[in-house]
């Protein structure tokens, strides 16, 4: 196993454990507990972890892993929503795309539609996230607006006041919103309080919000509020959503895309 690899394996447990021992981390990923520590020892330079006696814990309350460790987590879902919500754009509109993992998915699945091809422009895409607008910009029939800000490095967002003023400027036919959480009383939400503003201001210059999110996201909650649930138009999710949840999200009259 690569140590990129073993990383992102490392940081995923984490994630889901909270804390993790050097031995047991061995076992899971079949290596040397002194291979292990020196995995914790260089991720805990980076701030990505906290070291503990004999092991690691997450760093901090709100802890957040780095776009470049979350790509392969839930990526057939994520790929199929990304194909869902790619079919709600039709050519010729403006669109707003949040950064994260599913929305990056958004933006490939967009680049491949065949009636996209052409057009002057075929797609207007307007996004705060390096990443996507990296990809897309090769695309010569898209129209690419990359919003102002300072890069946040865990999600390749641009961030901070200076969007204000081109995200002030322009309208949206839709906003696509990558969130790590989505609850009916809540509403979407962001581990960030800065990257919410961004994806706040997007939401309120389109038509229609669209929320990407697999099932492992809905009823949840986190830190920075977005938008609250009755701004979303429609959520596209996952087969493995609860039933209860679509009821509820229906109910608040959100109209819910299951793939």
């Amino acid at each position: 196993m690569s140590r990129d690899a073993r990383w992102k394996a490392l940081l995923e447990l984490l994630v889901e454990r909270g804390r993790l021992d050097v031995e047991e981390a061995a076992a899971e990923l079949a290596v040397s507990a002194a291979t292990i520590r020196r995995d914790f020892d260089q991720l805990a330079e980076q701030q990505m972890l906290v070291r503990t006696r004999g092991g690691a814990v997450v760093h901090g309350v709100s802890y957040e892993l780095p776009l470049r460790y979350k790509t392969a987590r839930r990526a057939s879902e994520k790929q199929r929503i990304a194909t869902a919500v790619a079919d709600l754009v039709a050519p010729g509109e403006a669109v707003g795309l949040t950064g994260g993992t599913t929305t990056t998915e958004v933006a490939r699945a967009l680049a491949v539609r065949g009636d996209l091809a052409t057009g002057s422009p075929a797609l207007t895409v307007v996004t705060n996230a390096l990443n996507i607008a990296n990809e897309l910009a090769v695309r010569p029939q898209f129209k690419i607006v990359v919003t102002g800000g300072v890069a946040r490095p865990q999600s390749y967002e641009l961030i901070g006041p200076l969007a204000d003023g081109v995200l002030g400027q322009i309208r949206l036919d839709v906003a696509v919103l990558g969130v790590v959480a989505f609850d009916v009383v809540q509403g979407a939400a962001a581990h960030d309080e800065a990257e919410a503003a961004i994806n706040r201001l997007l939401c309120e210059r389109a038509e229609r919000v669209v929320v990407a999110a697999d099932s492992s996201k809905l009823g949840q909650r986190a830190f920075a509020r977005i938008c609250p649930a009755h701004l979303v138009d429609t959520l596209v999710t996952d087969t493995a959503v609860d039933p209860e949840a679509v009821r509820r999200f229906e109910e608040a009259g959100i109209r819910v895309v299951a793939v």
